[in-house]
């Protein structure tokens, strides 16, 4: 009996320890099962993603579903099913910035990842969880006054690690354009929380 098939009389989840090439191979072949776990592997990740791109839980929710929804139909069009990865988050990023562009500004930003929160603060008492919570606030409301180019650049290279070269996929630029627009977010932040630390201090 096959592992693929254990898994199925187990009622375990099949293809979980297949790589991204070899799950898009099986889903363009109509595999269901295959695309459900490349959507469980990047669901959580991409939701945090889109969050970072628009103010609001439930629009970043909805990106991430008409992301996935995009990537199925379009999956048969994906030249090197290697490049997966990059290519849904370049969906998912187009997806967010056209959803941010729509918005009006006055929407509060909640871009704070709590999962991110959670695992920083674990053991760190009430003070030390208060100042990990306003350094995020203060980092969200900073990549959020960044161009949404430079935006989705950083967050993709620096919180998702993804590679330069998925990240030019994802943007659609060439790659010396993502490594210079990382550059100057990095300085922004950079400026931008500094400031913030010194008006704090």
């Amino acid at each position: 009996m096959t592992s693929d098939v254990q898994a199925r009389a187990s009622g375990a989840p099949a293809y979980d320890d297949w790589d991204d090439a070899s799950l898009v191979g099986r889903s363009t072949s109509g595999d269901d099962d295959a695309f459900a776990v490349l959507v469980r592997r990047y669901q959580g990740p991409l939701f945090r993603h889109a969050l970072r791109l628009t103010p609001d839980r439930r629009l970043a929710e909805d990106v991430v579903q008409e992301a996935f929804l995009t990537a199925w139909r379009r999956l048969p069009t994906l030249q090197d099913p290697a490049a997966f990865r990059g290519w849904l988050y370049q969906i998912t990023t187009r997806r967010s910035i056209d959803a941010f562009r729509a918005l009006k500004p006055e929407l509060p930003v909640d871009t704070a990842d709590q999962s991110a929160l959670d695992l920083a603060s674990t053991g760190a008492g009430p003070e030390g969880r208060a100042e990990l919570r306003a350094q995020l606030g203060d980092l969200a409301a900073a990549l959020q006054a960044l161009p949404a180019g430079q935006r989705a650049a950083w967050s993709m290279r620096e919180i998702d690690g993804l590679s330069y070269e998925e990240v030019a996929v994802a943007l659609g630029v060439p790659v010396s354009t993502v490594r210079g627009r990382i550059a100057r977010a990095r300085a922004e932040l950079v400026e931008r929380m500094a400031s913030w630390q010194t008006t704090r201090d």
